[in-house]
């Protein structure tokens, strides 16, 4: 049994895996490191963030594709696709397939990702481990066959039931009505996006679909499923089921519960786990210096007791941008420990942000507390015209941005990002930024060509602006020349408003 120390074994083919095999490419084309990436699904990596829009057909599987298998290939890097680790043998360092193939290792990297939560609710398995396909009709929107279906429902106008007030659920709602469908969200809590945003937020956010057509079920709390013969006499999805006995009727039922890392493989491997994979500052698993974790599945954690850094950490934050982060700063460890010596940056509080044609919702930070609230430090400001489905409350300490909510106030919305993301000082006039939804927006609003555009890329607009003078006049050519717009998504409209910005008529 030969292991090369040089050869890296990634499990997982997602985005952030697709990342970490782009920055080790150049060192694989000059010999220096031999790869080998193991892929679940029978496609190339893809961007699952967009999923949704591309099950209501804005957007195409090419498109949202962050990985060409026969490019890895030409270059040397051996991908293994449609294909199962059975165990990793930390001991013989080594990886077992299910199909009996055995892969040594010298540095394995853990990017398995998340899977989606399936809720307790009689005729679905509440078992993750046993994998028991959902019954026709249910779909937790993960992949491109939940894409397919979706797209299928939205092209015959059925009814679609959405499980779920999150961002993603929302999203995904607001998409397919867009498109036609009848859509009804049901969520467990008082008002929609309940983990991320207050009540009189929330409120506003329901109200806002509610004019775009949306059923909204409040309070309710799921206890099955119903299925009917199709009209093959295969049984399909007909109607959720409540505790008080009543249906909400549909066709197709999307699950938006959330997600949980993925790290069963690890744990069979004897790898220390909570909510994700535990990992140090440098990525590394708890004592396996030759074992590693990014993105979804990874929760940093070192073990010094005494980290404040760690203490703050509650677990994988479910996000692209700082998995394409892990990825770049480790693919720069693994080529060279010496290059990485300046640590893996801690990531800020995400800005959330709800990304849907004429529904803006912007979040981070500490928003819990009320204008009236005695919070020793907090001073919080609160404006609110829910007729409208207009609301934005701030948070400060010492004059500076701790927290903020933006509901259907886009350019506000914008600078309160700019000001959180930099730690900035509000204006003594708070009133000040609400104006810049207003007639006077032109006046107020000031161009700034360091901010970023693409949070999940890190790309500035100065960037994507000399991009565009290079010759980029789409979004597509902008994201092969910057990376920026291949994330979430939510800066594409930006990246279209540059473009018109420098072609416009003089």
């Amino acid at each position: 049994m030969t292991i090369s120390p040089n050869h890296v074994v990634i499990v997982g083919y997602g985005p952030v895996a697709a990342r970490l095999a782009d920055e080790l490419l150049p060192s694989v084309r000059r010999g220096e490191l031999s790869l080998t990436i193991i892929g679940e699904e029978s496609s190339a990596a893809y961007n699952r963030v967009l999923v949704a829009d591309l099950g209501v057909g804005r957007t195409t599987a090419e498109a949202i594709s962050v990985s060409d298998p026969a490019e890895l290939a030409a270059a040397g890097v051996a991908v293994h696709l449609d294909a199962c680790v059975r165990r990793v043998d930390r001991a013989r360092q080594g990886v077992l397939l299910a199909d009996g193939t055995w892969i040594n290792y010298g540095k394995l990297v853990f990017a398995t990702g998340a899977r989606p939560v399936v809720p307790t609710l009689h005729g679905l398995n509440p078992d993750p481990a046993a994998r028991v396909p959902l019954p026709r009709g249910v779909i937790a929107l993960r992949n491109l066959a939940d894409a397919a279906v979706l797209h299928d429902a939205v092209e015959r106008r059925q009814r679609v039931v959405v499980l779920g007030g999150g961002i993603l659920g929302l999203e995904a709602a607001l998409a397919a009505r867009d498109e036609g469908a009848d859509v009804t969200v049901v969520h467990h809590g008082a008002h929609t996006l309940g983990r991320s945003i207050d009540a009189g937020a929330g409120h506003t956010v329901a109200a806002a679909l509610r004019a775009r057509g949306i059923t909204v079920v409040s309070q309710a709390r799921a206890v099955g499923v119903n299925m009917t013969d199709g009209t093959d006499g295969n049984p399909t999805f007909s109607g959720l089921l409540q505790e008080n006995g009543s249906v909400v009727a549909g066709d197709l039922l999307v699950l938006s519960c959330g997600v949980r890392p993925r790290v069963e493989v690890a744990e069979g491997a004897g790898l220390a786990t909570d909510r994700g994979i535990l990992v140090n500052h440098s990525m590394a698993a708890h004592h396996d210096p030759n074992v590693f974790a990014m993105g979804d599945c990874a929760e940093i954690r070192c073990l010094d007791a005494d980290c404040a850094e760690c203490a703050a950490n509650t677990g994988p934050l479910g996000l692209i941008g700082p998995g394409w982060r892990q990825a770049e700063w480790l693919a720069a460890f693994l080529m060279d420990s010496a290059a990485a010596s300046t640590p893996l940056p801690a990531e800020r509080a995400p800005v959330m942000m709800l990304k849907a044609r004429g529904v803006d919702v912007a979040v981070a930070g500490d928003v819990a507390a009320g204008p009236f609230d005695d919070v020793p430090g907090l001073s919080v400001s609160l404006w609110a015209d829910p007729e409208h489905g207009k609301y934005v409350k701030m948070s400060t300490r010492g004059g500076v941005l701790c927290g903020f909510i933006s509901v259907g106030m886009p350019r506000t919305g914008a600078e309160l990002t700019l000001l959180f993301e930099r730690g900035a000082e509000l204006p003594a006039d708070r009133s000040a930024l609400l104006r810049l939804d207003g007639p006077d927006r032109e006046m107020a609003t000031v161009a700034d060509p360091a901010r970023t555009v693409c949070r999940c890329a890190g790309v500035a607009e100065e960037t994507i602006t000399a991009a565009v003078v290079g010759g980029c006049s789409s979004v597509q050519e902008i994201s092969a020349a910057t990376r920026a717009g291949t994330g979430c998504g939510g800066c594409h409209s930006d990246l279209k408003n540059l473009i018109e910005a420098h072609f416009a008529p003089a």
